[in-house]
């Protein structure tokens, strides 16, 4: 068996721990993986470019931006932290492991759509989980606050990715049920999707916890600074 294809794996592991530019990470895992399992340059790019032309989301990104900017002029981001300034005992934990669980039984549904970075995450969620902290801890430095933007950010990816598997008519559990059908392993796409929740819990589990804890640095840090 040939392993030499599972080294793009490797590059995009790299890749994401040098932080170099996420796009072409992908692109040079692709064309490396390509190539190291027989095909000629010029297939790869070719599959590449079929790829992109019949999923062309790049044009619902251009519907969904201006929709996103014409509320955040009118002020959706103030109205956002308003509403959570408003609810006792909100903080930013709370608030962003709720979302996550609600992401991931979202996307368990098949509702990946629901949520997201530019409909959900910049418009209501880090403004709201921005709110929270400063609310439960008072001003925070700007890399903290920096912090908490991320955190939103990554919450939605990690309830989103672990959540969607669980569906068993999702994209991707039809593409490992083929890899493992090709390799002599019949298994149905329900029998992968049961598979995916112990490891939506665990992921829940663990990032619930790295949130909490986030929340918890910061007020140390808060809580130091004050005179």
């Amino acid at each position: 068996m040939n392993y030499w294809p599972l080294l793009g794996i490797a590059i995009v592991v790299a890749g994401f721990a040098l932080r170099f530019n996420p796009l072409l990470v992908v692109v040079v895992a692709a064309l490396a993986t390509g190539v190291l399992a027989g095909l000629d340059l010029v297939s790869v790019i070719e599959a590449l470019g079929s790829a992109f032309n019949d999923n062309r989301y790049i044009s619902v990104t251009w519907i969904i931006l201006p929709v996103i900017g014409l509320l955040e002029r009118y002020g959706l981001q103030e109205r956002a932290r308003a509403v959570i300034e408003s609810v006792r005992g909100a903080t930013m934990a709370k608030l962003l492991t709720l979302y996550l669980l609600f992401r991931q039984l979202t996307a368990a549904l098949g509702m990946k759509d629901i949520g997201g970075h530019p409909q959900a995450v910049r418009p209501l969620v880090a403004p709201m989980a921005e709110a929270a902290a400063v609310k439960s801890h008072g001003d925070i430095p700007e890399d903290e606050r920096q912090k908490v933007l991320a955190m939103a950010a990554a919450t939605d990816n990690v309830g989103l990715f672990f959540g969607e598997d669980i569906f068993f008519a999702i994209a991707s559990i039809l593409l490992i049920q083929g890899v493992f059908e090709s390799a002599g392993y019949p298994l149905t796409p329900l029998q992968l999707s049961v598979w995916a929740i112990p490891t939506a819990i665990c992921a829940f589990v663990i990032h619930g916890w790295r949130i909490n804890a986030l929340d918890r640095r910061i007020g140390r840090i808060a809580g130091s600074a004050k005179p």
